[in-house]
């Protein structure tokens, strides 16, 4: 890595870590709820905002069943993160859904667990971000005049920091993520003060608005339906909840232990904001509508295309603390930036399912390698990059993007826990301990529950979300399946394709002869030292080879070669068209024809060069040669280096640069332990 890269690498990423500080970058329970959980948590800041958006379809009457789909969502919850609790006690390995699926279901099922999941970490960070810069652009115009760009940019910063590696990570974003949740928690708790206790009367901006519904009167199965797609709509307050059970191994001992307590404490805080603030839109007769411009009415006048809709925590907030207040503010502030943090669950998960998928060769073997900061970098760029082009195509739009949302992560969360059923059954078949037998039933029990729970959910999702663009995250995850079944299939053939015999092969037998082909264009330091090499083998037989495409400079070369009194022979073979490749290929194909059993070594001279232009000038027959050699079986190819002047100014370079350390790259320890610098006597 030259000085270039390597100063900002380290500014932006931080010095690079040894393997044996792995352990230092585990989390406690304190970094890992923001790290793990900030998704979920955040989630309330636009989960009730979306069943009211759908309930408004048909009109303010309709909402008077938020409070039963809030608690259908609180019930899936619990029921949710109850299931994962068995399933962190029984596959703390860190691969999940995953590995759940893939154990007990069979390499299909979790395949399809991987690529649900795979997709719904990219709509994560992609939805999260989007719904953040919308909130943001509330308070700042220009965010939202340049969203896509705000976006992309926020992306960057999120991988940057995520680069820097886990814990650092995490402690930046535990701050935000605390704030936020005890802002939600005192306005929740300022709010019933205020409206039980002192009687006062809160209104939220919107109370006065009127909604003009899109189907009046709706009944029977039309109600039904809208029900079911606002109760889908709030089960985006799940999304990130697998994310625990993905990252048991950045836990700290006893990791199972720590995630579950982390799980629980997860579960209650979010279903506690959840309902919190569905009470409190309620209460301060919050409005939402799909279309606001013309569906939204003040004063029996539509508000038009100038109006900017905002969240329902935000209006909830301006009710309570009332607006511009030091606590509006700081809580709005707080949205925000949770919403950008909450990618960060993904930026978690996606690598470490990524290594884990990479590892049981479903992708690149590069996604299974940790960077200089002891994270899986390549997975956290891959993860980024996959984002940014979701944001592009949906234009940051969170509306939009979150109809693609919660349909990979239902498909895991119900092959998920239809594997534990299995595992415990697998399990009781063996076991006679009774206290044992009792814990396998009742973690059956729940597992099943949550089987059943999450199945139903999901067919009511993919009813509810199809049309809306649920089909576009199965089209992602049919496409991850695709690839990386094909990526498997690849490697499998090409492991069984190289795999050592047990007895004696065609690679393992000495060929019946070697025969050397040295290639000449001049006579030159570069050429003699390759003939010298060439000699030094002891091949069979040993010729020199040229190409016949300047008759003059051909004649020259005979001439000079017999000068000298070379004893290698040379041959030079005849080239109408004035090429250089073809010739010595189908020389060499002839030469195997002629002896199969016959290996055919090409040596090549090649200049060393110090500059990247010089390679422009230089080496390029060589390497178009050797391109085509590659593919030509029984022969091998030998680069003779000859190092120009220019190579010693190149290496006198790289020695500067193992000597140099980058800024941080190198702790020197505390001063007094340092060695003295030698200090120049005066004159």
């Amino acid at each position: 890595m030259s000085k270039l890269t390597d100063v900002p690498k380290r500014i932006l990423i931080g010095r690079a870590l040894r393997s044996d500080r792995l352990g230092e970058t585990l989390l406690p329970k304190r970094i890992a709820l923001p790290v793990f959980a900030s998704d979920p948590l955040s989630s309330v800041a636009y989960a009730p905002g979306e069943v009211l958006l759908v309930l408004s379809i048909a009109g303010v009457s309709a909402y008077h069943f938020s409070p039963w789909i809030a608690v259908a969502v609180v019930v899936l919850m619990f029921t949710v993160v109850a299931s994962y609790r068995q399933n962190v006690h029984a596959y703390p390995s860190g691969g999940g859904d995953y590995e759940v699926a893939n154990t007990n279901l069979g390499p299909k099922a979790g395949l399809t667990v991987a690529s649900a999941l795979l997709v719904d970490y990219v709509l994560t960070v992609a939805v999260s971000i989007a719904s953040g810069i919308e909130n943001l652009g509330s308070a700042v115009p220009f965010v939202v005049e340049h969203k896509v760009l705000c976006a992309i940019a926020v992306i960057v910063l999120l991988t940057l920091m995520n680069l820097r590696g886990v814990k650092e990570s995490g402690k930046l974003f535990a701050i935000p993520t605390y704030v936020f949740v005890t802002g939600v928690f005192l306005m929740i708790a300022w709010g019933a003060f205020r409206g039980i206790v002192l009687g006062d009367t809160m209104k939220a901006p919107t109370a006065d608005y009127e909604i003009k519904p899109e189907h009046q009167g709706l009944a029977g199965f039309a109600l039904v339906f809208l029900l079911l797609r606002a109760f889908s709509s709030g089960c985006a307050a799940l999304t990130g909840v697998e994310a625990i059970s993905n990252g048991v191994p950045a836990f700290r001992k006893p990791k199972s232990k720590n995630a579950a307590t982390t799980l629980a404490m997860m579960g209650l805080l979010a279903v506690t904001m959840f309902c919190g603030i569905i009470a409190l839109a309620m209460e301060t007769k919050v409005r939402m509508a799909e279309n606001p411009a013309h569906d939204l009415f003040e004063n029996g006048v539509a508000v038009g295309s100038d109006y900017v809709q905002n969240p329902v925590i935000s209006q909830v907030a301006e009710a309570v603390f009332g607006d511009g207040s030091f606590l509006f503010i700081v809580l709005a502030a707080a949205t925000a930036l949770v919403l950008f943090l909450a990618a960060n669950t993904a930026y978690n998960g996606f690598p470490l399912l990524g290594s884990i998928l990479a590892q049981d060769r479903y992708l690149p073997r590069q996604l299974h390698t940790r960077g200089d900061r002891l994270a899986f970098s390549n997975g956290i760029v891959l993860l980024a990059g996959a984002a940014i082009l979701l944001v592009w195509i949906y234009g940051a739009d969170s509306t939009r993007l979150i109809q693609l949302y919660i349909v990979g992560v239902f498909v895991s969360f119900t092959l998920s826990q239809t594997g534990m059923v299995r595992h415990w059954n697998r399990h009781l078949a063996t076991e006679k301990d009774p206290a044992k037998r009792r814990h396998m039933v009742r973690s059956r029990a729940i597992n099943a529950f949550g089987a059943f729970f999450t199945g139903l959910v999901l067919v009511v999702v993919l009813g509810t979300k199809f049309t809306h663009g649920a089909w576009v995250a199965l089209l992602g995850m049919v496409i991850f399946y695709a690839t990386m079944s094909a990526i498997r299939k690849h490697y499998d053939r090409v492991a069984e394709e190289i795999a050592a015999p047990e007895g004696p092969s065609d690679d393992s037998l000495r060929p019946s002869r070697v025969h050397s082909v040295v290639l000449i264009s001049k006579i030159h330091r570069p050429a003699l030292r390759a003939l010298a090499y060439a000699k030094l083998m002891r091949s069979d037989t040993l010729e020199a080879l040229s190409v016949n495409v300047d008759p003059v400079e051909t004649k020259a070369l005979r001439d000079e070669w017999e000068r000298r009194g070379f004893t290698v022979p040379l041959k030079v073979l005849d080239s109408p068209y004035r090429e250089i490749t073809r010739p010595v290929i189908e020389y060499v194909k002839g030469l195997r024809r002629e002896s199969p059993r016959d290996v055919v070594s090409v040596i090549i001279p090649e200049y060393v060069v110090g500059h990247w232009y010089e390679h422009l000038l230089h080496n390029q027959s060589a390497l178009r040669l050797k391109g085509r050699l590659l593919f030509t079986p029984g022969v091998m190819v030998t680069s003779v280096p000859y190092q120009l002047e220019s190579s010693e100014v190149a290496k006198k370079r790289a020695r500067r640069r193992s000597e140099w350390n980058a800024p941080g790259s190198v702790r020197r320890g505390p001063a007094e332990h340092r060695p003295k610098e030698p200090s120049t006597p005066k004159r």
